[in-house]
């Protein structure tokens, strides 16, 4: 008993301070007692379901490129030279027509491209995003993150974490769940172990890890326009670029 009431009280201080980050009322968070805990428990295999809905709620909310369109047949060769499976779980390419510089991907394999990122970097760029974006899917980052925008939105609803429960969504909590996870901020640390697994994924593909120090290096431009907030769970893009570039080196001894 004395375990349950720490792992609840644990459960309620993360989804307060996660609660501060998206919007909701941490009182009311603290409220939702049990509801909360359960949240927090959701199953590896729920969590992956409401990924699936989730990626389907994103895609009807933005305009995806045609599949005649150059984004997706450039997405096309990006896709077959990464893979379509990364450690077990089926791989889902698509671009979002947007001028944004983003890319994302979920729990259940959904990567999401924009073509605003596509527009600035050259395909081999792309592919070390990607790879990136793929380690925290490969390496359980993006599950832990879909758990705990599950948990904000249940706690703030009082939706119970029962088996199936990607089913008794609706498309707004839906769409929620889904723009909290892909919005999250992952720590420093889990950054840099995507870093290196989409190092140690293009080496292994074959692809060169070159392209991986650019999209760093286009990056880094970007980081210079922000001072505060949008780049602050990152490492610098240039510090991140270095570390690229010093394992190409030690590669070569």
């Amino acid at each position: 008993m004395k375990t349950k009431k720490i792992m609840l009280a644990l459960t309620l201080s993360t989804l307060m301070l996660a609660g501060c980050k998206n919007g909701v009322d941490g009182n009311m968070l603290a409220s939702s007692g049990m509801s909360a805990y359960k949240a927090a428990t959701l199953s590896d295999a729920d969590a992956k379901s409401i990924a699936d809905q989730g990626c389907k709620q994103m895609d009807s909310e933005n305009q995806l490129a045609g599949s005649s369109s150059k984004y997706s047949k450039r997405l096309a060769k990006i896709a077959k030279a990464l893979g379509s499976n990364i450690n077990g779980t089926p791989v889902n390419y698509k671009v979002y027509m947007t001028s944004d510089v983003n890319a994302w991907a979920m729990a259940n394999g959904c990567v999401r491209v924009y073509s605003g990122l596509m527009d600035m970097m050259t395909d081999n760029e792309v592919e070390g995003v990607l790879g990136h974006e793929l380690g925290h899917v490969a390496l359980g980052h993006s599950l832990q993150e879909m758990k705990a925008a599950y948990a904000v939105v249940a706690a703030r609803d009082a939706i119970s974490a029962t088996s199936g429960v990607a089913a008794q969504l609706s498309r707004s909590q839906l769409g929620d769940i889904a723009e909290g996870a892909i919005n999250s901020k992952f720590s420093r640390d889990k950054e840099s172990e995507a870093d290196d697994f989409s190092y140690d994924l293009l080496k292994k593909r074959g692809i060169s890890t070159q392209g991986l120090v650019g999209s760093f290096d286009k990056l880094a431009s970007l980081d210079a326009g922000h001072t505060k907030s949008l780049f602050d769970s990152h490492p610098p893009s240039a510090e991140r670029a270095q570390h690229i570039r010093d394992r190409i080196a030690q590669d070569k001894k």
